[in-house]
């Protein structure tokens, strides 16, 4: 069975909307589940509401689409909260992404987000999954050496 994970908003958004280089290897592998992508209706809405920031002037019908996109990536969890004990984040809007990385045993949480990696550094907080920046799991995969002709 494929590893799943949950992504924080700033993620889905470099996957789905600034399609960022540093995240296509992540990127084909949620499209050829390799691994699979877990949401809920706050990440659902968390998205749906980033989509509309001024700053970033994204047109209804391509935030439309990002949505329709982000819905068809993930791997639907019902419900709210977490099964264990989780540390509490300074920025109450990235609590439910741990508490849906617990809730649906995700291996990891993607994330940019500084203050939440700080938590993958704490020694403090055992988390039933591992907080990654996206590049940890977007490595580039390695191009097969030419095979060289006999001399």
């Amino acid at each position: 069975m494929p590893d799943s994970l949950v992504t924080d908003t700033n993620v889905v958004l470099d996957l789905l909307h600034f399609h960022d280089p540093s995240v296509a290897s992540l990127h084909a592998d949620l499209m050829a589940g390799r691994l699979i992508c877990l949401g809920d209706d706050y990440t659902l809405g968390e998205l749906a509401r980033v989509l509309t920031y001024a700053q970033l002037a994204i047109p209804a019908a391509e935030a439309e689409e990002i949505l329709r996109a982000y819905r068809a990536l993930i791997r639907h969890v019902p419900g709210s909260g977490s099964p264990v004990k989780l540390p509490l984040c300074r920025d109450p809007d990235d609590q439910p992404f741990l508490e849906l990385a617990a809730r649906g045993k995700a291996r990891w949480l993607i994330s940019k987000d500084k203050k939440v990696l700080e938590l993958a550094r704490s020694r403090r907080h055992a988390l039933p999954f591992d907080i990654l920046h996206p590049q940890q799991v977007s490595k580039p995969k390695p191009h097969p050496l030419p095979l060289m002709p006999d001399s």
